[in-house]
């Protein structure tokens, strides 16, 4: 799935296209993605401009000038291609601006969705009300984190993947921060020292901006709406190196896999804490 720096790469590679532009002609090529559109989705969404186009989680946010926000989940295998013509079944939603700019939503596997929410209500919605904060807002502070999560037990990968807490980290740069931070993923949260905290914050930090600089992952079905590919899986220091020798200078142990959770742990045992 899609994470973070995937999702924010696509809301910047649709500003300069999208964003101030009104949308002129939509069109489904079927009832639904994940859930149903929502009622008179095609009607509300023509004739609206695109005031500001932003990242919420892992979801696109398109604020409207008719007081609606349109919502993009890109699910497992959902992209957005710009002026690129249907092409396959797959291609389910289409839209076109004043500006004769052409967008085509492409999802094989149906996992992702589109809704209209009236943008005063949004933190309300179902899809947002239980959030938990950006990696980037100010208020994630090392001190918030080491007070918030001074009782929880729990591990802390599965703390940093719990959208409740954190919203965006995926499996990926979540196991990519921990190594940097020489930080078990089974460590249990509240055991971390504010000094600790300060470190992996600073690295989830380091590792999403690269992400995003780098365009994402590829992984499977993800490219950018220009049809590039991200390249930041090629830094992968942790993640996908089952059995390769460690990074870390000073370490001799090599790179781990375990189901965690039901998902890939990648991790140095030697050098992990």
């Amino acid at each position: 799935m899609p994470e973070l720096p995937e999702i924010e790469t696509v809301c910047h590679g649709l500003r300069p296209f999208l964003e101030n532009n009104i949308i002129q002609n939509v069109q489904t090529n079927r009832d639904n993605l994940r859930y149903p559109f929502p009622p008179l989705f095609k009607e509300r969404l023509e004739t609206a401009r695109v005031l500001k186009i932003e990242r919420r989680a892992k979801y696109i946010l398109l604020h409207l000038d008719n007081e609606l926000t349109w919502v993009i989940h890109l699910g497992m295998s959902g992209r957005i291609r710009i002026n690129e013509e249907v092409s396959n079944k797959h291609d389910h939603v289409v839209w076109t601006t004043q500006q004769d700019c052409h967008f085509v939503y492409n999802d094989p596997r149906r996992f992702g969705l589109m809704d209209l929410v009236v943008t005063s209500k949004l933190n309300q919605h179902r899809l947002f009300a239980d959030l938990g904060i950006d990696p980037f807002d100010a208020v994630l502070t090392p001190e918030f984190l080491h007070k918030a999560l001074a009782t929880n037990k729990r591990p802390l990968k599965s703390v940093l993947l719990d959208q409740t807490i954190i919203v965006g980290l995926g499996n990926i740069y979540v196991c990519e921060a921990l190594w940097l931070t020489n930080l078990s993923p089974f460590r249990e949260a509240n055991t971390l020292s504010l000094k600790q905290w300060d470190k992996l914050l600073e690295n989830i930090l380091c590792v999403l901006k690269k992400a995003i600089t780098a365009g994402g992952s590829t992984l499977k079905d993800y490219s950018q709406p220009n049809g590039e590919l991200g390249y930041f899986q090629h830094q992968f220091n942790a993640y996908g190196r089952e059995g390769k020798q460690c990074l870390n200078d000073s370490c001799k142990g090599s790179i781990t896999r375990v189901v965690q959770a039901g998902r890939s742990t990648f991790y140095c045992i030697d050098c992990s804490k």
